[in-house]
C-alpha cells in the first residue's frame, strides 16, 4: 500500500500521542494551574490538527470512492465500546 502523503500520518499519529499524554498528565491533578492552561491550550492545537487530519483523510476517500464509481454513502463510525 503507498500513501501519497506520509507526513500526514506521521503529525496525525504525533499529535494524537502528544494529545493522550497531557490527558494523563492533567487528569494525575499534579499540575499548577498554569500548566493546566498550558496544557489545555496545547490539546486544544493538537485536537485542532487532528481534526484537520482526519476531514483530509475523509476528502480522500471520497474522491477516490467517485473515481472509482462508488456510490457508496460514508455513514459514522460507531466504535462497539459507544454505549457502554
Amino acid at each position: 500500500m503507498t500513501q501519497d502523503n506520509p507526513q500526514v500520518s506521521l503529525d496525525f499519529e504525533k499529535a494524537l500521542s502528544e494529545l493522550e499524554t497531557l490527558l494523563e498528565r492533567m487528569e494525575r491533578g499534579e499540575l499548577t494551574l498554569e500548566e493546566s492552561l498550558e496544557h489545555y491550550e496545547r490539546g486544544v492545537e493538537l485536537g485542532r490538527a487532528c481534526q484537520r487530519a482526519l476531514d483530509s483523510a475523509e476528502q480522500r476517500i471520497r474522491i477516490l470512492a467517485e473515481r472509482d464509481g462508488a456510490e457508496a454513502a460514508l455513514e459514522p463510525f460507531e466504535h462497539e465500546d459507544s454505549g457502554s
